[in-house]
């Protein structure tokens, strides 16, 4: 049996049942750990579920940052150092991850309050979550403010892409439950995805072949 609720009905929902809800509704999300860095030299970490591909050429990426209500130390770190890393979410470390969320002092690290590790690349400032499979050094572009709700759309460039070797196809997909990349139903429900299939570019008239490697 099918369950309907009316925007009404959303509306007068308690706030807590409604977050629930809403942010189930639309499907699983991304899990990943965005580190940072203020001007200052603190690091932060924070977990984000709404990180979403953008373009490929050039690569970028986005994200949704909540009111400036109070104060968001991922978006001030990046408004002023310029850049941020986005380290994917694996299965051994959902706890430490979702603890992120929990609201520190910006003279606080998340790292420091949690098991997750700061890891350094070559000569880049940002830290990176250590033991993340995917890891990407992004370059803050631009923002757009979502008037309806007071929220910001962050669009950032891709400047380095790191990844563990065996989640690497021929022909470059990355396949992420080789890794045990996690992925959020929710606000705080965390699934483990299997990959079932890939199929080759739909064509019209013609039935889709499997490409993935075996």
């Amino acid at each position: 049996m099918m369950i309907n609720f009316s925007r009404e009905a959303i509306n007068n929902m308690h706030s807590v049942p409604r977050l629930n809800l809403i942010n189930s509704c639309t499907g699983y999300k991304s899990a990943n750990l965005i580190a940072t860095k203020s001007k200052d030299g603190i690091s932060n970490v924070a977990i984000f579920s709404s990180i979403t591909h953008i373009g490929s050429n050039p690569p970028m990426i986005s994200f949704i940052t909540r009111p400036l209500t109070t104060k968001r130390d991922t978006y001030t770190n990046i408004k002023e150092v310029g850049y941020f890393t986005v380290n994917h979410v694996v299965e051994s470390m959902i706890k430490e991850a979702h603890h992120t969320s929990a609201s520190y002092d910006g003279t606080i690290s998340e790292f420091d309050k949690t098991n997750l590790v700061e890891e350094y690349k070559d000569s880049i400032a940002i830290p990176f979550v250590k033991g993340s499979p995917v890891q990407l050094y992004c370059k803050y572009l631009n923002e757009y403010h979502i008037k309806e709700n007071d929220t910001i759309h962050v669009i950032a460039s891709i400047e380095n892409l790191f990844f563990e070797e065996e989640l690497l196809h021929k022909d470059k997909f990355l396949q992420l439950d080789r890794a045990n990349v996690i992925a959020i139903n929710g606000l705080d429900g965390y699934a483990l995805p299997k990959l079932i299939e890939r199929l080759e570019y739909a064509r019209p008239n013609l039935e889709a072949k499997s490409i993935l490697e075996k």
